[in-house]
């Protein structure tokens, strides 16, 4: 499982042209499945997303975690993060696991972000989304739950 983490001000995902998940100031996560995810690659990424310290304490250092600073969470599903454009110029994107699997584990993510007492929104798996964001810092992270990077 693989996310693109960024802290931010402000998120925003339109669905359709249907707005459907806004937040302030919080981690906006582009999350994507791997083929042979596990509920054990969920439950990582979500203890990691909420524990992951980026946002600064008082002495400008980032110790804090989103749960720290009472921030919130978009995530919005993207397959295009398991890409490999390594050999072609036109990505190839069999590393992404089947949507009804992929869906499955990207809710739990969300679940156990909930669960955890954040505040999460979403857009709407499988469809056309428009993300929009202001980056604070900018700070971006990538995170893999096998630890590829």
């Amino acid at each position: 499982m693989r996310a693109v983490v960024q802290r931010v001000n402000r998120a925003s995902v339109l669905s359709e042209g249907i707005k459907t998940g806004e937040i302030g100031r919080g981690l906006c996560v582009l999350l994507g499945v791997e083929a042979g995810d596990t509920e054990a690659d969920a439950r990582y990424m979500a203890d990691k997303l909420r524990k992951l310290r980026i946002f600064e304490d008082e002495n400008g250092k980032m110790n804090l975690s989103v749960t720290q600073v009472n921030g919130e969470v978009l995530c919005v599903s993207q397959f295009t993060l398991l890409g490999d454009a390594r050999g072609q110029n036109r990505p190839g994107f069999t590393r992404a696991e089947a949507p009804g699997r992929a869906n499955e584990l990207y809710g739990l993510v969300v679940d156990c972000l909930r669960e955890a007492g954040l505040t999460v929104q979403t857009g709407v798996f499988r469809t056309h989304m428009e993300v929009a964001l202001v980056n604070d810092g900018p700070v971006t992270i990538l995170l893999d739950s096998r630890k590829q990077f």
